[in-house]
């Protein structure tokens, strides 16, 4: 349902909204295939004909700046863009953080990326990077806003703890976080990196409660496996199953929508997952074939997740009961993956997902779901006393 009145991302504003005293900066510009106004125009192009400030960089996250890297973990490397003739720098290689050298030719980095509301997803932790090297070289960084597509509203999941950081949590945020990106760097600023010089170009006419697709802007993909709003919607659950040896979706036109694994029978798991009564969620039982990643191109039984209320759907909830089905239907034939994930060589990719190894431990012995439940909600009830602080918008 769109909105009567469009909401404006910060790129939307860039021009009307840029700092007075940072006019004629030389900046270096984030980015990502996302990075659209309203008009579909891209940051880059807007950024090129802008009178208030002169392009002189451009960066990319995980998966690039022009998103040609399918695949999850995938490094890739900086390049000369041909249209502007500017370097492009990679943030997901061998550097992560700017280097000063990367930053040696810019007075501002300003960040345009579309997050999509899970800690997991690397975009916000490319942003931390990106404020520790500017801090350290003196340089400013501007956040464009943009909406949480999953809403600002609703909360879930543990909390990370210490010991457990890695590049899909590199700070004490809950899986679902309910906020935008700058307000996650609000929080970033204020609670660890005192003295970076930190700006926000904020959204106007966006309500917390809204998603993405209330808000009249269009949807584009901010990876290649987030290409709906429904993706979004259920990623902070099924993101899990990247932490095991179950396909989630990969390769399918459906990644994180759909889940199996050649073991599982469609018509058992999706028995055991309806006797749950999960709320606002209802599962179909499929089969398919990925065309790349975990069990490319054999034949997976699973099912499909069909969201029926938004509003009372408890993704990482969800996610944790498939995990759970799965390990209590299967047990010799479910197993957790194991390191490398993500940049971390030795613990164990469901325990940096998950933030701790109790999800894990709990799930290894058959704890009741709402027993689990209760200490990821006392883990997120602390964290909500942080938070309000630092959100831009009712």
């Amino acid at each position: 349902m769109a909105a009567k009145k469009p909401a404006l991302t910060g790129l939307d504003l860039v021009e009307k909204l840029w700092p007075r005293d940072l006019k004629g900066a030389r900046v270096g510009l984030v980015a990502h295939p996302a990075s659209v106004d309203r008009g579909l125009a891209h940051a880059v192009d807007l950024f090129r004909r802008s009178k208030k400030f002169r392009l002189s960089a451009l960066f990319g996250p995980q998966h690039g700046i022009h998103g040609q890297t399918q695949d999850n973990m995938v490094e890739w490397e900086g390049f000369r863009d041909p249209a502007t003739g500017l370097p492009v720098y990679s943030l997901y290689g061998k550097i992560r953080k700017p280097s000063p050298e990367m930053l040696k030719d810019i007075d501002v980095l300003a960040i345009d990326l579309q997050d999509v509301g899970s800690r997991y997803y690397t975009f916000i932790w490319t942003l931390d990077l990106c404020m520790q090297a500017c801090r350290e070289e003196g340089k400013t960084v501007v956040v464009l806003d943009r909406p949480n597509p999953i809403g600002g509203h609703i909360t879930e999941g543990p909390v990370l703890q210490p010991g457990y950081r890695s590049f899909v949590g590199l700070r004490p945020l809950p899986v679902r976080h309910g906020m935008t990106i700058a307000e996650i760097g609000h929080y970033l600023e204020d609670q660890f990196l005192p003295g970076v010089h930190y700006r926000v170009i904020p959204m106007q006419g966006w309500k917390r409660s809204q998603w993405f697709d209330e808000t009249g802007l269009p949807w584009v993909l901010p990876s290649p496996n987030m290409p709906t709003i429904d993706t979004a919607l259920v990623y902070p659950g099924m993101c899990l199953l990247e932490g095991t040896n179950l396909s989630e979706g990969r390769g399918t036109t459906r990644p994180f929508e759909i889940f199996g694994a050649p073991f599982i029978h469609p018509g058992t798991i999706v028995k055991v997952l309806r006797e749950l009564r999960l709320p606002g969620v209802v599962f179909r039982p499929v089969s398919f074939q990925p065309t790349f990643q975990k069990h490319a191109g054999r034949l997976c039984g699973g099912a499909q997740i069909h969201v029926t209320d938004r509003e009372k759907f408890k993704p990482f909830r969800t996610g944790v009961a498939i995990l759970k089905a799965v390990h209590n239907t299967w047990p010799r034939d479910f197993a957790w993956k194991q390191p490398p994930y993500e940049y971390e060589e030795i613990k164990m990719p469901i325990d940096i997902l998950a933030g701790s190894e109790q999800l894990r431990k709990d799930i290894e012995a058959w704890k009741d779901i709402r027993e689990m439940e209760a200490w990821w909600k006392e883990e997120l009830k602390e964290f909500e006393k942080v938070r309000r602080k630092y959100l831009l918008y009712k």
